[in-house]
């Protein structure tokens, strides 16, 4: 697949009371090459609405369906190759944590406490997902 000049994720921060759920992605599927826990995020396809690109991958990845995820920010920053990448980063709100089917390319989806999430250093991209959590979760709060 030939670098698009700039590349399009969706993600989506699924918070059951007070659990969120991360992913981690085999070594064939694997984003970016790094191994480490992800929130469910996928390339939008082709004239996606990133909301729908943010629903889909959550179904791929984990079994769990939704609507309606709310758009919590953008972010813009330097991606693999030089390219420019912008994520839009979604949070879709639950009471309970509902039940988890593993998709193709993910080796585990895991609920964790939001007081107990894992250590910088098992999550992808130097932490990015922590980085990203406490962004959305501060956002929520207003």
């Amino acid at each position: 697949m030939t670098p698009r000049p700039v590349q399009l994720l969706a993600d989506t921060c699924l918070v059951a009371g007070d659990r969120i759920l991360l992913i981690r992605f085999d070594t064939k599927t694997i984003p970016d090459r790094e191994p480490g826990w992800y929130l469910p995020v996928d390339e939008l396809s082709d004239f996606e609405p990133p909301d729908q690109a943010a629903i889909r991958s959550l179904f791929e990845q984990t079994g769990v369906e939704t609507s309606g995820p709310f758009l919590s920010h953008v972010e813009s920053s330097k991606g693999r190759h030089a390219q420019w990448r912008l994520a839009f980063h979604y949070v879709v709100q639950l009471a309970a944590p509902p039940p988890l089917t593993t998709g193709a390319g993910v080796t585990e989806a895991r609920w964790f406490d939001l007081t107990k999430l894992p250590p910088r250093g098992d999550v992808a991209n130097s932490g990015r997902a922590l980085t990203t959590i406490k962004e959305i979760l501060q956002r929520a709060a207003g």
